[in-house]
């Protein structure tokens, strides 16, 4: 897909998506980067270190919520820059043998601003879990064809 950078507008919403997270998801992350913090997957260290349980990784929330961005591109090489402040953790409740999931990260997202001379599109995406931001100052940077 090709992006019209003068067929875009400052608040345009790009779209929005729901992404269920379970436990499962965690411990298959966990393997693929490597981090294998007790936080993400065992319940009794993450509470006695004072948080709400199991949390989903920093940086799989932050994959998560640009996989829209990456989406409405049309190509992930698009995104030259994305940035965010992680405010809230993403509690993952333990739905083990039931089909619910842990978590529900909301992602929605809008232009935030247009660079004609640059060729580009900042996207701001609001990033929610539990109704709550989890991410703030979510902006990734689009080079549009």
């Amino acid at each position: 897909m090709s992006i019209d950078i003068a067929e875009l507008t400052v608040g345009q919403e790009i779209g929005s998506r729901a992404i269920e997270v379970t436990r499962t998801d965690l411990v298959k992350y966990a393997g693929a980067s490597g981090d294998f913090n007790p936080i993400h997957w065992n319940e009794p260290f993450a509470t006695g270190v004072g948080l709400p349980g199991v949390i989903a990784h920093g940086m799989f929330t932050m994959g998560a919520a640009v996989q829209l961005v990456t989406d409405w591109a049309g190509d992930p090489a698009a995104v030259v820059d994305f940035q965010t402040r992680f405010t809230k953790p993403v509690p993952v409740a333990d739905t083990t043998g039931t089909p619910e999931p842990g978590a529900v990260i909301e992602v929605s997202g809008a232009i935030g601003a247009l660079d004609a001379d640059a060729g580009t599109a900042r996207v701001d995406l609001t990033v929610v879990a539990g109704g709550q931001k989890v991410l703030m100052k979510a902006q990734a940077v689009v080079r549009l064809a």
